[in-house]
């Protein structure tokens, strides 16, 4: 029987990812990054609390908690997660990846995805992503603009991206359809400073600093949902402005 267990996937579930482009660091170096970042999506939920990391061979081996975050255990995580061949070198340049998944079950599981020290050129470099529980009691504590708002400045604090958001996947999927996937806007967006200032946002999309670090921008502080038509028509008209502001590029030209 594998350690965690399996994801349940729900059409409106949602997820937070973070972006950033190619960044050299080492094991030690993206350890303290994850360590910040698990430390304070600890106090975003109790759902988002306790981290078990994903054996590799995924499905083997037993349960390695991760809380309290532990630097010496994420930094051997981390080194060996390095990407490489079978019994090949190490591919120091495609960075370390390190998965890890919550102590709920069903549609409560949630995982988090975590890629860090890449700096090979052309590439969708580096990545945080969170997969948030499916439906329930937990999902809806979550699934509010509030809360939603902590977890993308946790990510923008820890692991300093040039862009993050959290979104529903049907949200991700209607961008995606209208062709706009270099960059999408999401329920909550964090924006680093950067990439360029942000323009004066049409009601009742709010505007928050995150420290000196960027900006967030939180469409609507009731749930976003693509069956709302106004939802959308805000989504795009948002969308326009700060693609005009050249807040939108994207991280790295394609080959």
């Amino acid at each position: 029987m594998p350690p965690h267990p399996t994801p349940v996937l729900h059409p409106d579930s949602y997820f937070a990812g973070a972006y950033w482009g190619p960044r050299k660091e080492s094991p030690a170096a993206c350890a303290q990054r994850a360590a910040a970042f698990l430390g304070m999506l600890a106090a975003c939920d109790p759902a988002l609390a306790n981290w078990n990391k994903i054996p590799k061979p995924r499905g083997k081996g037993r349960k390695t908690p991760l809380m309290p975050p532990s630097l010496p255990a994420l930094t051997e995580a981390f080194r060996r997660g390095v990407n490489r061949e079978p019994g090949g070198p190490p591919f120091e340049d495609l960075g370390f990846r390190v998965g890890a998944y919550n102590d709920g079950s069903g549609h409560d599981f949630a995982s988090v995805n975590m890629k860090c020290g890449c700096y090979a050129e052309f590439r969708m470099a580096n990545a945080c992503v969170l997969r948030l529980p499916a439906k329930g009691a937990n999902a809806e504590r979550i699934f509010t603009a509030s809360v939603l708002m902590e977890v993308v400045r946790s990510m923008a604090l820890a692991w300093e991206p040039d862009w993050a958001v959290a979104m529903s996947r049907t949200q991700q999927e209607l961008h995606d359809e209208e062709g706009k996937a270099d960059m999408w806007l999401g329920w909550v967006t964090y924006l680093a400073r950067h990439r360029g200032t942000v323009p004066p946002l049409p009601d009742p999309v709010r505007i928050e600093p995150v420290d000196d670090k960027g900006t967030l921008i939180i469409l609507t502080p009731e749930r976003f949902t693509v069956a709302n038509p106004e939802h959308v028509a805000l989504s795009r008209r948002v969308r326009d402005l700060l693609s005009r502001a050249g807040l939108l590029k994207p991280l790295q030209p394609q080959r």
